[in-house]
């Protein structure tokens, strides 16, 4: 006999009252409703240029083999443990993205648990860039 583990799935819909997205269990498994701070590519430059921090979440290959200027890589796996020595300010500005915006709404949730405040996610991730 093996354990099995009660996965939670997230389902993304948009709040009607300030359009933020909201991630809510498929599974009621009492897990908080986590608002995304979403931006686009505009809008990260701008946080960027005002002091931000961009961290690409995706893998090391990943990064090596294109990311945006100045981003510093902390693969969504590892962000719990180094996001502290990196950023130990949790009120500074950061800005996540990854390919497509999965990994990083997922490091989002992590570091949003450990009190970091001043979030926000790339919407669509790189694939939004590169198509437009």
């Amino acid at each position: 006999m093996f354990n099995r583990f009660r996965r939670c799935y997230f389902i993304k819909r948009r709040c009607e009252k300030n359009n933020e997205y909201l991630l809510n269990c498929q599974k009621n498994c009492n897990r908080e409703t986590l608002n995304i701070n979403e931006i686009d590519y505009n809008a990260l430059l701008q946080k960027v240029k005002d002091g931000g921090i961009l961290i690409d979440v995706r893998t090391r290959q990943e990064f090596l083999e294109g990311h945006l200027e100045g981003a510093i890589l902390i693969p969504y796996y590892e962000i719990r443990k180094k996001i502290v020595n990196i950023i130990p300010t949790k009120e500074q500005c950061i800005v996540l993205y990854c390919q497509n915006g999965g990994r990083s709404v997922k490091a989002y949730e992590v570091l949003k648990k450990i009190g970091y405040s001043n979030l926000y996610n790339l919407k669509g991730g790189l694939e939004v860039i590169s198509y437009s």
